[in-house]
């Protein structure tokens, strides 16, 4: 009798702790159904006001340039009702604007607008690929800062104006003489950008580097380099607007036998008196020059949040 109680006692104390097993694993599943059901209310809430964040960054980032634009549109026109000069001169906005949706209806405006971007393009890379070359040369090897650095800085002071007459003799006019003067103007601001970046690098990256093995053009590749990005952003960025000046400069000054360019069609306005058109062509190109800043502006706040110094208002 014993035996069995003692058999029967230890059978019932086993399905209690079965029991009870399940109970505790039943509690852990609601708890953590719970647990998911809060974290999921969590992201929700926090998901409402990023949306709302983006909303008002988008709206603080956008109403002063709408209020710029409104405020200049109306003191144009302000000074054209005051008479300062005749309307046929001086064409007020709502002759202007109308006169450049007409243009940009038709397709050799277009064909203009790609012969003057391509050039950009193509002048800025070639630009761009010596400014890097002379920038990192000049920053490694101390003879040649010596030698040419002030030169890079007088070369970038120079207006790209002055080196048109060069230009036209060599070249005899053409688009190699506005190449030319483009990679004068830009190539100089990219190097400095380089050396800017270079010489603020923290010597602390520079031996950590070194300790971990890189030496040379790795040490460049690796180290220098990446950490001299923001510096060469803000010199790419100037060397673009001085690339940009000295292509319309050249588009004006140089003779290439048609107007198929913006720089074309300012001349052919102004000399057929269609002042209302070569106003529409100055803003397409003020346009351009913006929206190319605003790439820029891009450019440097994706690498300041990547590298982790943006401001809180900025993230």
């Amino acid at each position: 009798m014993s035996a069995d109680t003692s058999t029967d006692g230890g059978g019932a104390d086993t399905g209690l702790d079965t029991t009870t097993a399940d109970w505790n694993t039943a509690g852990r599943s609601a708890d953590w159904k719970q647990t998911e059901r809060e974290l999921a209310g969590l992201d929700a809430l926090e998901m409402a006001p990023e949306r709302r964040n983006l909303g008002r960054k988008i709206w603080r980032s956008t109403w002063p340039k709408v209020l710029a634009i409104v405020i200049s549109i109306a003191a144009w026109q302000i000074v054209v009702e005051t008479g300062w000069r005749p309307r046929s001169i001086l064409a007020p906005p709502s002759e202007v604007f109308p006169a450049l949706w007409e243009m940009l209806t038709t397709g050799s405006f277009w064909s203009a607008v790609g012969t003057t971007m391509t050039r950009a393009v193509i002048g800025f890379a070639v630009a761009v690929a010596i400014g890097l070359v002379i920038g990192f040369a000049v920053a490694r090897f101390a003879v040649l800062r010596a030698a040419i650095g002030s030169l890079i800085t007088g070369l970038q002071t120079m207006p790209s104006i002055a080196w048109f007459p060069l230009a036209i003799v060599l070249f005899q006019g053409g688009e190699s003489a506005i190449f030319f003067v483009i990679v004068l103007g830009a190539a100089p601001s990219v190097a400095n950008g380089v050396l800017a970046g270079v010489d603020f690098v923290p010597p602390l990256l520079v031996r950590a580097g070194r300790n971990m093995g890189a030496s040379g053009l790795s040490l460049y590749r690796t180290v220098i380099g990446p950490a001299s990005l923001p510096a060469i952003l803000a010199g790419l960025k100037q060397g673009w607007a001085f690339s940009w000046r000295s292509l319309m400069a050249g588009e004006l000054i140089v003779t290439i036998g048609e107007s198929g360019s913006l720089g074309g069609l300012l001349t052919l306005t102004r000399e057929l008196s269609e002042y209302a058109q070569m106003l529409g062509v100055m803003i397409v190109i003020l346009v351009i020059g913006i929206l190319a800043d605003a790439v820029f502006g891009w450019a440097n706040n994706s690498l300041r949040r990547r590298w982790g110094l943006a401001a809180d208002h900025e993230v």
